[in-house]
């Protein structure tokens, strides 16, 4: 079957550096337009795609099947919301909305016109996270007691851009939170409450640049954590079950190699250093290094290709991503009120 025309809207980072590739190496799918004012930079990096200043006009091209929005957070439902009305199958990049009541109209609209609508949840195909999922899938930890995630990292300066701003949808939570978020529901559903501690921490921040959240899942607990000053990173998971124990360290390399400007696919892509492969301890005290499974973020891509021309599942529905909203909100709450959310 020919492959799918794709337009995406927006040519930042998110744009230029995840999406725009991630489609173009995707099989089933062909990058047809880009919708930015960046048209140096599109026609630069992907001739073959057409370039739109305006989205509208992008909306406007009978041609495209798919819409893609890769666009500051705030726009997003607006965006997904034309997209939708325009006839196009949607992606919103993550976070799928700035609130759950935003999440459940567009999730309607879609039903309402019989299009497909999914959210760019990229790091359930990260290496690490795979490896994860597969070992607790296995059974191999036992009933899993306790879980711990990390997304840490090193930015005392205030970087340029909209994230680090005092507008809605800015900073860590909805941001690396989005990602933690998702990759603990896809483990375990969703927890019976949360709670919730962000804050700002370096002296002129206008975002939130640090997050620490427990969710209760009764007898299990889950903990996600981001801040932006740590140097020195401790372990990425922490998995503890009455089977035993994993500990994993380092991060997937695969955004590191988008922004160095490789493209997805190729000899060594998503694979890890044998060097950080994680820890796994049975319950009788024997250790033992675990391969990480290779990373593939094309695979989400792929996988909207495969529900559009073969009815297949969605890679990340709709109501997942909304529910990681939901996740988001209460946390919100439970940091501004100093207590418990229920869910």
């Amino acid at each position: 079957m020919q492959p799918i025309p794709t337009g995406l809207i927006g040519y930042g980072t998110a744009g230029a550096v995840f999406h725009a590739p991630l489609i173009a190496a995707a099989e089933g799918l062909r990058l047809a337009a880009i919708g930015s004012r960046r048209t140096d930079d599109i026609l630069r990096d992907f001739p073959e795609a057409k370039a739109y200043e305006n989205p509208q006009a992008l909306l406007a091209d009978p041609d495209i099947e798919v819409v893609v929005i890769a666009t500051p957070n705030d726009t997003h439902a607006a965006l997904a919301r034309s997209a939708l009305e325009a006839g196009k199958h949607v992606v919103v990049d993550k976070p799928f909305t700035l609130n759950a009541a935003e999440a459940e109209a567009l999730i309607a609209l879609a039903d309402a016109s019989g299009r497909t609508l999914s959210v760019f949840q990229n790091r359930r195909w990260d290496n690490d996270f795979l490896t994860v999922r597969r070992l607790v899938d296995d059974g191999r930890l036992g009933e899993v007691a306790y879980y711990e995630a990390h997304f840490d990292r090193f930015r005392p300066e205030i970087k340029q851009g909209w994230r680090e701003t005092d507008v809605p949808g800015a900073g860590l939570l909805y941001d690396l939170g989005a990602h933690l978020i998702d990759q603990a529901l896809v483990l375990f559903g969703m927890p019976h409450a949360i709670t919730g501690d962000i804050a700002r921490q370096r002296a002129t921040a206008k975002a939130d640049d640090y997050f620490h959240l427990v969710l209760d899942y009764g007898r299990r607990r889950a903990v996600l954590h981001a801040s932006v000053l740590v140097r020195d990173p401790g372990p990425r998971y922490l998995v503890h079950g009455d089977g035993g124990s994993f500990v994993k360290y380092g991060i997937d390399p695969q955004e590191a190699a988008l922004r160095a400007g490789r493209r997805p696919g190729g000899e060594g892509w998503g694979e890890d250093d044998p060097a950080l492969f994680g820890r796994f301890t049975d319950a009788d005290g024997t250790m033992t290094m675990i391969d990480t499974l290779p990373g593939r973020y094309t695979a989400f891509y792929e996988g909207i290709a495969s529900a559009l021309r073969e009815g297949a599942p969605l890679p990340v529905a709709a109501r997942e991503a909304r529910d990681v909203i939901r996740v988001i909100e209460a946390a919100q709450v439970s940091a501004r009120e100093r207590r418990t959310v229920m869910l």
